[in-house]
């Protein structure tokens, strides 16, 4: 990937350093230096005329300034819609917006990777997982750092899975494993065999540590992000599993057949914004349509597969329970059985969120298919 630079005129000065974005955007073209006299009135304005903010005040002002921000970008009236599909696009455009403003407040990093700001934290070790290594300035936006930072605490701490009596610890760009339905359909399911399983797509690997847990004497789990290979293998060192779980780079399936294949794919079909979003956002269902295709052929005879899907997709009116069953069947697939789960996060209940609607009535389901006869 090309480097990118920011430049900024300070003190008479033109300035540069390395433009860092874990989202893929493109470095500001107007940026004015601010300091704690800036208000949040003038910040917001700024921001949304496309002025971005390079912060040289204190730390610790600046996530407040980022707060007042954010509290003015959404007391903005919101388009609403009784349609479910319209609704959901209003409110990724909601979001979206609010990510542009909200990426507008920047802050500086020295080569070595510390922050030059008052009050400030070591940010090295997060910065490091966030981006990798560099020996340069550099510049990122202070929702990115905040972002990394937030990111790091879970890594260390880790989301206790009660499934495997044990943590996992989610890497950077990681999704984590806080949702439990769908992990705790996968540990109470009874398992068609204990000879071999493939996870497609296994993220922090939790899957392929549930079946390890379960007795499955072989796992082969696969994936194409580097930073969720590096994550799930070191979360199955962890736990003692690598021995019987193997983590392979490739997109959908290894080679192979397998008496159980399980698959936990994006549930929402639309496009993702940021790199993490890519456990949530599947475009045109890409990873549900590859795995429902490929399914039949990487089954061993009586095999079964395991989907673990959301229906919150159904009631926001971007795929329909006929459309799935369609993509089932013309993959040459049957419905053996379906197992399904109410969520419990938090969202499920919340009244203000703008998917409430839908969440309230979500149900996440494990489906077991076989190949038809």
């Amino acid at each position: 990937m090309e480097t990118e630079f920011v430049r900024w005129t300070e003190d008479g000065t033109e300035h540069s350093a390395v433009w860092r974005s874990t989202s893929g955007a493109a470095p500001p073209k107007k940026i004015r230096v601010a300091d704690d006299s800036m208000t949040a009135d003038e910040a917001y304005r700024l921001a949304c005329e496309g002025t971005a903010l390079l912060w040289r005040g204190d730390f610790h002002n600046a996530r407040q300034l980022g707060t007042a921000v954010a509290a003015r970008t959404d007391r903005k009236a919101r388009k609403t819609s009784t349609d479910p599909a319209t609704a959901f696009h209003l409110h990724r455009q909601t979001q979206s917006r609010r990510a542009g403003i909200l990426g507008m407040l920047l802050v500086p990093f020295d080569a070595d990777q510390t922050v030059p700001l008052r009050r400030a934290p070591d940010v090295r070790q997060a910065v490091l997982a966030a981006y990798g290594p560099t020996d340069q300035p550099t510049v990122t936006t202070l929702r990115d750092l905040l972002g990394a930072i937030g990111a790091h605490e879970w890594q260390k701490k880790g989301v206790e899975i009660p499934a495997l009596g044990a943590r996992i610890h989610p890497g950077y760009g990681v999704f984590s494993p806080i949702r439990g339905e769908y992990v705790d359909l996968v540990a109470d399911t009874p398992l068609p065999s204990l000879a071999t399983a493939f996870d497609i797509g296994t993220g922090t690997g939790v899957l392929a540590a549930v079946l390890a847990h379960r007795g499955v004497e072989k796992v082969i789990a696969t994936e194409l992000d580097a930073n969720a290979l590096a994550c799930a293998r070191a979360n199955l060192d962890r736990l003692d599993y690598a021995g019987r779980v193997q983590v392979v780079e490739t997109d959908l399936f290894p080679d192979g057949r397998a008496p159980l294949v399980v698959c936990n794919p994006p549930w929402i079909p639309a496009r993702p914004t940021s790199p993490i979003e890519y456990a949530i956002y599947d475009p045109d269902s890409r990873m549900l349509r590859g795995f429902l295709a490929g399914l039949a052929e990487h089954l061993e005879p009586g095999g079964e597969g395991w989907l673990i899907l959301s229906d919150i997709a159904e009631h926001l009116g971007l795929r329909t329970r006929e459309e799935l069953l369609t993509l089932i069947d013309d993959a040459g697939l049957t419905v053996l059985g379906r197992r399904d789960v109410a969520p419990r996060h938090g969202k499920a209940a919340d009244r203000s969120d703008a998917l409430h609607a839908a969440r309230k009535r979500e149900v996440t389901s494990l489906w077991r298919l076989g190949a038809q006869d």
